[in-house]
This record gives structure tokens, C-alpha cells and sequence, in this order.
């Protein structure tokens, strides 16, 4: 395991360095949180409600904001804590795998072309006419088809399957499972039963793209499914064919987007939330977990629930929700009584019918 002293660390990430004696620059061996680091580990503060862990953490040091510095023996100061955390991770994470070359026991076409550097596990198939740019790392059981190309520096984990024609470009990481390029869902019914489309496209990936783990990316129909550069794929993700995402999202485990929809860039899609298709996502927006999204996005607009709305209306939904029941009761009450006259209306059963009217109205009933 690597091992830094607190001044060294400063400079690799640029970060400013406070100690309270010089005698405290100590050798940092690892990271944990505040409530488990121990004296010779790093550790930050990027929530500010557990700041009262400071007190009592026995990390050796502490990535925080300004005003969160003196609270510390020794503290890494930036005005972003996570962002210096996610970096110091990087000085000592252990690096996966320990075999280079390519091994005699990987099936590599001698119409591929592999770039200087590459190393190619056991039990790999690598077909004619792919190609691998300099320094890719092929991890065991990946299938990397006819007619592939990979940028510089990419990572397929173990049991990565590239189908025909997919393009990876420069420093792409593809986690274990995945599954890229193969065919988009295109069936049509007929008089003769369901016959299939044929998927005649391929899959893109820009530059610095991350796919997790047992996600499918499908080959387009015709042309091309793109994923731009620097997007963020997570676990179980599908992405169905001609489908176009841009630059630097965030997709979240479980989502689902379907066939020919376009998506900005620097979009979040949290978990579980699923896309119809042929439907445009607007740049800079967000979906909420669990979301269904059934017509366009405007760009930088924040949704939740199924079928979206606005975020904020989302949030009053379930927060009237657990109260229908009640309402219902109370307003067959109120609607009774309304039927013989005179009647007094309570200011409680006022503010009910009030609350009553909004719901319909947050629910689009009125």
C-alpha cells in the first residue's frame, strides 16, 4: 500500500496545508471515514452535518472547508471536500489486475491489431479486423467482435462483450458483465405472427466514458447509439437502440431509456427512473428516482414521479398522499351535511375543503 506524508499530498492535489507544527507532517498510510480512520489515515468533511465527528475522530488528518479547519489537528483545506477526496482516493487505490502482455491462452485474431502496451488476459477473443489502441488493459472472458475500435488507454473488466463495430474512444472503462452493441429490440407485428427487424448499426462511446456493470448499450437500428464524453453509466442500465446521450451525464443504476431518444448534456437520470421513447431530455436537467417519463424535458428542468412533473409538485403529491384517505372520509362527511340547510362549516373543515381543492388541483383533477 503507497504511502504519502500530509506535505506531499498537499502539493499533488493542490490543496493548502495547515498543521500546528512542522513536527506534524505525518506519513498518511490510507482514507476512511471520520467515525473509523485511525491516526495514520486520511479522512474529509463534505457534509456539514457531520461536522460534530470532528471532535472526536482519531483520523491523522482531515480534508475540509475553511471554517472547519481550526476544528482539527491537521487539515487539507479546499473550498470542495469531495472532489479532494474523490482525488486523494486515487493516490491509493489498488490497482486491478497484475498480468501484462498478451496471453497465450487469449484468442487474438491475426487480423487484429493490438497498440504498444496492451495487455490481454486469458480467455479473451479478440476478432479480425478489431483494433486496440496503445496501453488497453482486456481483463479475462471479454469478446471484443469484428471491426471494434478502441481508443487509447480503455479497460473492458472481465467479461466485457464489444459485438461488431463498436467504437470505444480514448480512456473508456467498461465494468465486469456489460454488454455493448448488441441487437436494439425491433420486432413488428404482421399477419404472419412477430417477425424481427434487423439492427444494423453500431455503439459509440466518446472519450472517457464509464458503462457499469451488467448494463446493455444496444446497436442501433440504423446508424449509430451514442453515449458522449465524460457520461457516467451505472449499473444495470439499459439503453436501448439509436438512442443519443450527451456529454458528462450521470445515468443511475435500474434506469431504462428506450429506442431514439436524445438526450442533453450534463444530465442526471437517478435510479430506477425509465424514459419512453423518442423523446428529447434537455440539457442540464434532472429526473428523480423511480420517475416515468413519458413526454420532452425541457432544458434544465427537475422532475419526479410517474408520469413526471414538476419536482416541487412531485413532493407535495407524496406528502398529501398519506392524508387521501382521511380527506375522502371527512369530505363524504362534509358533502352529506352540505345537503340539509342550514349548515355551519367548521374553520377546521374550511382549511380541509381548502386542502382538498388543491390536491385535485396539484393532481391535475380540477
Amino acid at each position: 500500500m503507497p504511502s504519502y506524508k500530509l506535505s506531499e499530498i498537499a502539493a499533488r492535489l493542490g490543496l493548502q496545508l495547515e498543521l500546528k507544527s512542522p513536527e506534524d507532517d505525518i506519513v498518511i498510510t490510507g482514507i476512511n471515514t471520520l467515525e473509523e480512520a485511525g491516526p495514520s489515515e486520511l479522512s474529509f468533511l463534505a457534509n456539514p452535518k457531520y461536522a460534530s465527528q470532528l471532535a472526536s475522530t482519531k483520523a491523522g488528518a482531515v480534508i475540509v472547508k475553511p471554517d472547519h479547519k481550526d476544528e482539527v489537528a491537521r487539515a487539507l483545506v479546499t473550498d470542495n471536500p469531495y472532489p479532494m477526496f474523490a482525488q486523494a482516493l486515487t493516490l491509493f487505490a489498488r490497482p486491478q489486475g497484475s498480468f501484462s502482455g498478451v496471453s497465450h491462452m487469449a484468442c487474438v485474431s491475426p487480423d487484429a491489431q493490438l497498440g504498444e502496451g496492451c495487455s490481454v488476459y486469458p480467455f479473451c477473443y479478440v476478432a479480425p479486423r478489431a483494433v486496440l489502441g496503445k496501453g488497453c488493459t482486456i481483463f479475462p472472458g471479454c469478446y471484443i467482435g469484428e471491426d471494434c475500435v478502441l481508443g487509447d488507454g480503455c479497460v473492458l473488466y472481465p467479461n466485457v462483450v464489444l459485438m461488431a463495430g463498436t467504437v470505444l474512444g480514448n480512456g473508456c472503462v467498461i465494468q465486469p458483465g456489460a454488454v455493448l452493441g448488441a441487437e436494439g429490440f425491433g420486432f413488428a407485428r404482421t399477419g404472419e405472427g412477430i417477425k424481427k427487424v434487423p439492427q444494423i448499426g453500431h455503439v459509440e462511446l466518446g472519450n472517457k466514458v464509464e458503462i457499469g456493470a451488467n448494463a446493455a448499450i444496444d446497436r442501433a437500428a440504423l446508424s449509430t447509439t451514442l453515449v458522449g464524453d465524460g457520461t457516467c453509466i451505472d449499473n444495470l442500465v439499459q439503453v436501448g437502440h439509436n438512442v443519443r446521450i450527451g456529454k458528462d451525464c450521470l445515468i443511475v443504476s435500474q434506469v431504462g431509456i428506450s429506442g431514439s431518444t436524445h438526450v442533453g448534456d450534463n444530465v442526471t437520470m437517478a435510479g430506477q427512473a425509465g424514459v419512453s421513447g423518442h423523446l428529447h431530455i434537455g440539457s442540464n436537467s434532472t429526473i428523480g428516482p423511480q420517475a416515468g417519463v413519458a413526454k420532452d424535458i425541457a432544458e434544465g428542468q427537475v422532475v419526479g414521479g410517474s408520469p413526471t412533473v414538476d419536482y416541487n409538485t412531485y413532493l407535495r403529491n407524496a406528502t398529501l398522499m398519506p392524508k387521501l384517505p382521511e380527506l375522502f372520509k371527512r369530505v363524504a362527511r362534509l358533502e352529506k351535511e352540505m345537503g340539509h340547510k342550514p349548515i355551519t362549516v367548521s374553520k377546521t373543515d374550511r382549511s380541509l375543503v381548502a386542502l382538498w381543492n388543491r390536491w385535485l388541483s396539484v393532481m391535475h383533477l380540477r
